[in-house]
């Protein structure tokens, strides 16, 4: 079977199956319409009054750095999104391959699907971006908070993130489905539904060393960057920073023997009637899954935290700060607030992606469980049981996230601040933000609800005979 001869629909599903790619990749690309456009009016701003160009050019920096940091959580959420929704449709693809499609074709149909999908989105979100913040510059002018000078509507450099997006969407496509799409007819048509295969035990060996190594290394080099910042050495920053990139990707590369087992013991707090055992099993039926599900969230929590905590616990050292005045640290210390809150709204923008993602997921998830949920209606199970269910399941996967990502980000965070001033400061100084720490808290609370309540509401719609019948 030739990849013209194979539809698009008849591997991926329908539009609305795909709708977590275009979603993801139109905010990203909002996000980047906003922060290139905002760097470009700046600029403007600045040549035509006073003839700098330093504050734009550092936002256009500062601008690339974060959008790199919303292109890579996008990638994760696309991946497990195509993962996702390529594992739910065995079936399909094993009468595919029974009719002579290739791995490689279905792979490329994949490809194909999810970038243009995410390069749709990343068009539509840039154009977005840019007329919002063109109007809220609009805005600005006529109330005279911005001088009435010629400002260009966006720049050019806009076209580089978004290619990067679109790219981006194109190989998560290929990266999400090459485990599904690689088992053969009979394997899907006789293996367990929704569950990619397993990798080899080689590869898992290789695998683990390789994390534990990068982990083990990352720790060593922030213990580094802490003793460096006790002597006052400028490098003490720089190594926090690659310690924790590297610590950081070898949590990524390992995460899939780390988290399943830390969602399991959150589902063990769960409870122990019928409706939380299903939840429990659910939740770690497939670990690929489980891991992808969650780590973006991960990531999320942890860029958030590490800014709140860094900029927290650089506060707290600001009072043993020799030759200031009462009022230089009041200055100091309203000057970090501002920067906290600021630093604070440009990367929450990753953690709105990673959330999106996660309720996407866990809707597909419960759609692709019908037959699993109308069996266990006509075994007795009420509405409220299958309800109380998939909370318990999107409470374990969230919960597990949220805890995950706000120890690395307090630990990330204060160790970057000891690289800073620890020579300033007596002993080591955690930055503890307990509003943003209950912020999240929250926002992980209400994440369940929003991420349950729909698919919990679409299960128990339908009669267990027709989701019985449900050929997926």
């Amino acid at each position: 079977m030739s990849t013209a001869g194979v539809r698009r629909g008849l591997v991926l599903g329908s539009p609305r199956e795909l709708g977590t790619v275009g979603l993801v990749a139109g905010l990203c690309g909002a996000y980047a319409g906003v922060l290139v456009t905002a760097s470009s009016l700046l600029t403007a701003m600045a040549t035509q009054t006073d003839g700098q160009t330093s504050a734009g050019l550092m936002l256009a920096v500062v601008s690339t750095v974060f959008i790199l940091i919303a292109v890579y959580v996008s990638a994760v959420v696309i991946v497990n999104a195509v993962d996702t929704v390529v594992a739910g449709r065995l079936r399909q693809i094993a009468l595919l391959r029974l009719l002579g499609a290739r791995p490689a074709t279905l792979r490329g149909s994949v490809m194909r699907s999810a970038g243009a999908v995410g390069a749709l989105g990343a068009v539509a979100g840039a154009v977005l971006g840019v007329l919002a913040t063109d109007v809220f510059r609009i805005v600005l002018v006529h109330r005279g908070t911005l001088p009435g000078v010629t400002y260009p509507v966006t720049s050019s450099f806009l076209l580089a993130p978004v290619a990067t997006i679109s790219f981006m969407a194109l190989a998560a496509g290929w990266v999400g489905s090459r485990s599904v799409l690689r088992v053969t007819a009979a394997q899907a048509l006789t293996g367990a539904e929704g569950a990619a295969p397993a990798p080899d035990r080689s590869t898992s060996v290789v695998r683990a060393a390789f994390a534990i190594v990068l982990m083990a290394g990352g720790a060593l080099v922030l213990v580094a960057a802490a003793w460096l910042g006790e002597r006052g050495s400028l490098a003490g920053f720089l190594a926090a920073f690659v310690g924790a990139a590297t610590s950081g990707t070898g949590l990524l590369i390992g995460a899939r023997f780390v988290v399943p087992r830390l969602v399991a013991l959150a589902g063990r707090l769960l409870g122990s009637d019928p409706p939380s055992r299903v939840a429990r099993r659910n939740a770690v039926a497939d670990p690929l899954r489980t891991t992808r599900s969650t780590m973006g969230l991960v990531i999320g929590v942890t860029l958030v935290t590490t800014i709140a905590s860094g900029m927290r616990a650089l506060q707290v050292s600001v009072d043993s700060w020799t030759g200031l005045t009462a009022e230089q640290r009041a200055e100091t210390h309203t000057v970090l607030s501002t920067m906290t809150s600021i630093l604070v709204a440009i990367v929450v923008i990753s953690c709105v992606i990673s959330a999106v993602g996660f309720v996407s997921t866990m809707s597909l998830t419960v759609i692709q469980r019908r037959r699993e949920i109308g069996l266990l209606r006509a075994l007795g199970f009420t509405g409220a049981q299958v309800r109380s269910m998939v909370t318990k399941e999107s409470a374990a996967l969230a919960g597990t996230a949220v805890a995950f990502g706000l120890a690395l980000g307090l630990g990330y965070g204060s160790v970057g601040a000891q690289s800073l001033v620890g020579f300033q400061t007596d002993g080591f100084v955690w930055g503890l933000p307990w509003a943003v720490l209950g912020t999240v808290a929250v926002v992980g609370l209400l994440l369940v609800l929003v991420a349950a309540a729909p698919p919990a509401r679409r299960a128990v719609a339908i009669a267990p005979v027709q989701a019985l019948h449900v050929d997926r």
